[in-house]
């Protein structure tokens, strides 16, 4: 996949919390500390994202892209 963001860690889904329509996933990553990324509880499911996942955090302007291979 390819993507114009430049900057990206590893980090691992520490937890998941999905409503009907939005969900946040909270990541542990090495360094600089703790993130978080809000998306659509439909992204969640589709992306099959599950605690103690290992995923790339991509970072561009204000948002946190999970991304899971």
């Amino acid at each position: 996949m390819k993507y114009g963001a430049r900057n990206e860690i590893r980090g691992t889904v520490k937890s998941l919390k999905t409503g009907d329509v939005m969900a946040i996933v909270k990541f542990d990553v090495k360094e600089p500390c703790e993130m978080a990324s809000v998306l659509t509880a439909e992204s969640v499911e589709r992306m099959g994202l599950a605690e103690g996942d290992e995923v790339r955090l991509v970072i561009k302007a204000v948002h946190v892209l999970p991304v899971k291979e």
